[in-house]
């Protein structure tokens, strides 16, 4: 049994399920930062869409599936997982509708590792970590879910007044961009944090990037020099000798 879940987060993401796809709902900054977000994984895991053709993805936290679907497309054999049985369901129904190969599970990444590991080439796991109660647990088993050699791209959200301002009170309480009681200022993740966490496990931070996302105009950009708010950390497990 997974312990590493906080049950309110899960309701919370269920009650929202049937809106995952909405692009003008709760769900419309994943929309716009989804792109941005794709990109920066093909720069960091060869350079081009072909660098994510044939490999075994894995989309950890995956909700509706905005980036599984997006991998797939990209040519990944791409499974998401996620523990909110409501979202995973609303996924599979996207990605039939829209004729795309994607598998579905409603599995911890924990439990994954224990039944899989080491055989993905990418896991992805985006604005997923400020969610659960240990995120360095979770952290260790994507770890134990890579290939050796493999990559592993988080993003997240730093933890300081500036990230308070946007992401608690400017998004939640005064433009409503998402809903109130979607984050918690406790669960933010600073990039040293991640770091450690990332090392512990195994891995080896590759590069960290910010990610800039603008409401007024709904745009989203990598920034390397901005790692205030949001921020994506490339790392790779080292191949075995």
């Amino acid at each position: 049994m997974n312990t590493n879940v906080d049950h309110d987060e899960i309701s919370r993401f269920e009650a929202l399920a049937a809106r995952w796809w909405d692009t003008d709902g709760e769900m419309a900054a994943l929309h716009v930062i989804n792109p941005p977000r794709l990109r920066y994984i093909r720069q960091r895991t060869g350079g081009a869409a072909a660098s994510i053709a044939g490999k075994r993805t894995l989309d950890v936290g995956c909700g509706g599936g905005i980036l599984t679907e997006a991998l797939a497309e990209a040519g990944a054999d791409a499974l998401g997982i996620d523990l909110a049985s409501a979202s995973i369901e609303v996924a599979r129904q996207h990605a039939d509708a829209n004729g795309l190969k994607v598998a579905y599970r409603v599995v911890g990444a924990e439990a994954l590792a224990d039944e899989q590991p080491a055989s993905f080439d990418l896991v992805c796991c985006l604005e997923m970590l400020e969610h659960v109660p240990d995120p360095a647990e979770t952290v260790a088993a994507i770890a134990a879910l890579v290939k050796p050699g493999g990559d592993v791209v988080f993003s997240t959200i730093n933890r300081n007044p500036k990230s308070y301002a946007l992401m608690i009170v400017g998004a939640e309480y005064v433009a409503r961009i998402v809903p109130r009681g979607t984050h918690d200022y406790a669960k933010f993740i600073r990039p040293s944090e991640l770091d450690r966490w990332c090392r512990a496990a195994g891995l080896v931070p590759q590069d960290v990037t910010g990610l800039r996302y603008n409401p007024l105009l709904k745009s989203a950009s990598l920034n390397a020099s901005d790692l205030d708010v949001n921020y994506l950390m490339h790392c790779r497990k080292p191949a075995e000798d």
